[in-house]
């Protein structure tokens, strides 16, 4: 973008933006003879790879998103940007430009997005065409216009994958593998960015392909390496406020699809009335990953959750005790993404109490790990007494 002088560079910016249409290297080379201009190769693919980020894309950001590691990008500010490439995150030099810049630049990645963001509607979270999940906020919600952009993996990690990484202990894969073929229905639990869609991925790979997985998501983030995946995303209600296909809805629909798994990408509504039902009424091995701080807050958190869709403390533990067998909690330490507990629902309870079966060494990511007072629940699961 150095290659022009910032006049004429407006003068070409001003040009393609009046003529909407793909940023070619014939239209931008137009625009660079009408700005009085004149340009190399070398330099005209350069100006047109900047424009087209610019425009169309994520604009300077384009080249962290790019990256091989990154899993997070974070903005919040002209000169304040953060990348997480899977160690945590760390600050990178960049120059957006000035708070108009930022927030001209969220604004168009929400509408890429197909979603509204302006004083209006001042925040969004969406999806864009490529995979990237993109979360903005406007002022006076926010000091200046805050942007948080999520990165899917470019291929779906499997369980080998995983252990290799060291998110999960090596002594448990024979252990997860089983709890899969024993069609144990199972939460994967922990904080935000913890890695629960990732693992929800890997075990969804080791289903048997005669096995129809439909997935139902309030954003497609869930990738899975599966012959015979169906998915269902939520849709948000559009300028005028109508159009909105809710989870709820969608977990409905998705029982009448003949699931042999039914798959919620994220509890985090009403939507766990129907899935609790769900999984009282025959459709075993069903999946969900949930928002929870320890494996022991699973309850609290159904609770929670269960209150918005009208159902009390009891009918909640009731629902949740023929429902869910497994808990699979994550934590986020130092960066690092990690299975720690296998946790179980004991049967014995009058009400939902969630026990821990194996709990990971937070020093060792090798090590098998010991055993919790849930581990003989957990062996009469998988049947080994």
């Amino acid at each position: 973008m150095r290659s022009l002088p910032p006049d004429l560079l407006e003068r070409v910016r001003t040009a393609l933006a009046e003529d909407p249409g793909p940023v070619t290297p014939g239209r931008v080379a137009a625009a660079v003879r009408e700005a009085g201009a004149v340009l190399g190769d070398v330099g005209l693919l350069d100006v047109v790879d900047a424009l087209r980020a610019e425009l169309v894309g994520a604009g300077p950001l384009e080249s962290l998103l790019a990256g091989p590691e990154v899993t997070d990008v974070l903005v919040n500010g002209p000169h304040d940007v953060w990348v997480d490439r899977g160690q945590g995150v760390e600050r990178v030099r960049m120059d957006l430009g000035d708070e108009p810049a930022v927030r001209r630049l969220a604004v168009r990645l929400a509408a890429v997005a197909g979603r509204r963001l302006d004083d209006a509607a001042p925040y969004v979270d969406a999806r864009l065409p490529g995979g990237v999940r993109v979360h903005a906020v406007l002022p006076p919600l926010a000091e200046g216009t805050l942007i948080s952009l999520r990165v899917p993996h470019r291929r779906s990690l499997t369980l080998a994958d995983l252990v290799h990484r060291g998110s999960v202990p090596p002594g448990w894969v024979a252990l997860i593998e089983r709890l899969v073929r024993q069609r144990a229905a199972m939460l994967v639990s922990g904080g935000t960015g913890s890695g629960k869609t990732t693992v929800l991925a890997a075990l969804l790979a080791l289903v048997p392909t005669s096995e129809r997985i439909v997935v139902v998501e309030d954003t497609a983030e869930l990738r899975v390496e599966h012959p015979h995946v169906v998915r269902l995303q939520a849709r948000a209600p559009n300028v005028e406020g109508r159009g909105a296909v809710t989870m709820t809805d969608l977990v409905r629909q998705a029982l009448r699809m003949r699931p042999d798994r039914l798959v919620v990408g994220e509890v985090r509504g009403a939507e766990v009335r129907e899935l609790l039902a769900a999984l009282n009424t025959g459709h075993e091995g069903g999946c969900g990953t949930l928002h929870a701080n320890a494996a022991a807050d699973v309850p609290a958190r159904l609770e929670a959750l269960g209150a918005l869709a009208g159902l009390d403390r009891s009918a909640v533990h009731a629902q949740a005790r023929g429902a869910v067998q497994v808990v699979l909690h994550l934590q986020r330490r130092a960066g690092h993404r990690r299975l720690m507990e296998v946790a179980v629902v004991d049967p014995t309870a009058s009400g939902l109490v969630v026990l821990p079966a194996v709990v990971a060494d937070p020093t060792d990511p090798a090590a098998p790990g010991t055993r919790g007072a849930g581990f003989p629940v957990l062996e009469r699961l998988l049947g080994t007494t």
